[in-house]
């Protein structure tokens, strides 16, 4: 993997921005004066009558955004996750979720990676967040084409739909000519048989090493990619589910109220099933390099490779 090619997750939903902004007129792109971070400074520069700089001021921002819908046009807000989803949580809510507009939130720097930022801007709560409002998507690519595809897919899709996307490079694992995204349906990156390890954004990367990890120390180990959380690929998860009969999620995100609960919920109603989910525990984060905190957390191949070995084993 250390010879695989690493690009920020948040860069491939720059560069989609300014490919639909050159085919689809009916584009918007509003920002909270993050456009340099959250790349929406593509489009601005390529389309600066269709850029809206809110300020710092996300809640307004995200009401700008209900009306550009509300007229008929598909709005893009791009923040941090912490501001798009925490801060303006209520605007999202109540003028873009309970009407049901076509408001596509592109939040970047979300989880634990954001490093040296710390715990004020370290969202771990946003796949909760976002989860609870009836209607919304909610989404985290493993590569930046995958992010390329999500958010052209969420711009054909008629309704909201909240992406996260990441600080750091990570690996890209698909081919931009060949990959075909889709929302709802989850990736196997890897057949497997002894336990199915389920990822989602920059912990794809972890999981994929942590399943060679595991065939060198004999457990075939399924790894898939599930970049929609919500609406859940519940096929692809139950089908896991029988097949290798132990689950272990993995996210940067609290492990209340993410991918984890998402896998928990659908199994402990349809088919009982041992789970461990990796995330991180009740805490806040706190300040230090992105790579360093991952590996504190336990969100690194190694961990992830250690605590599945375990509990396939057991």
């Amino acid at each position: 993997m250390a010879d695989t090619k690493k690009i920020a997750t948040r860069q491939g939903y720059g560069e989609a921005l300014r490919e639909l902004g050159a085919a689809h007129a009916n584009v918007i792109v509003f920002d909270a004066d993050l456009a340099g971070s959250t790349q929406t400074a593509m489009f601005a520069k390529a389309y600066p009558q269709r850029h809206i700089n809110c300020g710092i001021a996300e809640g307004n921002m995200m009401a700008a955004a209900a009306g550009a819908a509300a007229m008929g046009m598909v709005a893009f807000a791009s923040s941090f996750a912490m501001f798009a989803a925490g801060r303006a949580f209520e605007q999202v809510r109540n003028s873009i979720g309970y009407p049901r507009l076509n408001v596509k939130i592109g939040a970047s720097h979300g989880g634990i990676s954001v490093g040296e930022d710390g715990a004020s801007h370290q969202c771990l709560e946003d796949f909760a967040l976002m989860r609870s409002i009836p209607g919304m998507v909610v989404m985290s690519p493993a590569d930046a084409v995958e992010a390329k595809a999500m958010v052209r897919a969420a711009y054909e899709r008629q309704g909201p739909v909240y992406m996260r996307f990441g600080r750091s490079p990570v690996p890209v694992f698909h081919d931009e000519e060949t990959f075909r995204f889709e929302i709802g349906k989850g990736e196997v990156m890897r057949e497997g048989t002894d336990i199915a390890i389920i990822a989602n954004g920059l912990l794809v990367a972890e999981a994929v090493e942590a399943g060679r990890l595991l065939a060198e120390q004999g457990v075939s180990a399924r790894i898939i990619n599930m970049a929609t959380i919500k609406p859940l690929d519940e096929e692809l998860v139950l089908k896991a589910a029988r097949e290798c009969g132990k689950i272990v999620t993995c996210e940067e995100h609290s492990v209340i109220g993410g991918l984890g609960e998402a896998v928990c919920s659908l199994l402990s109603e349809t088919l009982p099933t041992p789970v461990k989910r990796i995330g991180t525990p009740d805490v806040f984060g706190h300040s230090g390099p992105a790579a360093a905190l991952l590996e504190e957390f336990g969100l690194c191949a190694a961990n992830i490779a250690q605590v599945a070995q375990a509990f396939a084993k057991g």
